[in-house]
């Protein structure tokens, strides 16, 4: 067993990654002893990451507030605390918080053989986050 202390600072989520602001604590990163990549990120009102896709898929833990996630044909479903939402592996999609309430949530990855956990694309457009 191995006990990691709290030492990583709170960081913002980059505007190349999210559009409005978005704060990340990171939990886990993949290294020798794990493939899994796991942060708690809270999106203020409004904010979202751009479209996305994970290898190996990514499973979402709503901790609070009210969230959206989209996917590419267009359905945005709304997310609460206590969902959980696994978005297939390379699955296209974006999540955020609800335009008027800030969401937090655990975000849970796979490293695939490469180390890759993540490929961005394209910032989401208000059309999209609104439908």
């Amino acid at each position: 067993m191995k006990i990691i202390r709290s030492t990583r600072p709170t960081v913002t989520g980059g505007t190349d990654k999210f559009t409005g602001a978005v704060f990340v604590d990171g939990i886990q990163s993949p290294g020798n002893e794990t493939r899994i990549s796991c942060g708690h990120v809270r999106f203020t009102p409004g904010a979202r990451t751009f479209w996305h896709t994970h290898p190996n898929g990514q499973t979402l833990y709503v901790t609070d507030g009210v969230g959206r996630v989209g996917y590419r044909d267009g359905k945005v479903v709304e997310i609460h605390p206590g969902d959980v939402v696994f978005i297939e592996p390379n699955e296209e999609h974006w999540h955020g918080a609800a335009p008027d309430r800030f969401m937090a949530h655990v975000a849970i990855a796979e490293a695939d053989e490469s180390g890759k956990i993540v490929e961005w694309g394209k910032c989401v457009i208000d059309e999209e986050y609104n439908q």
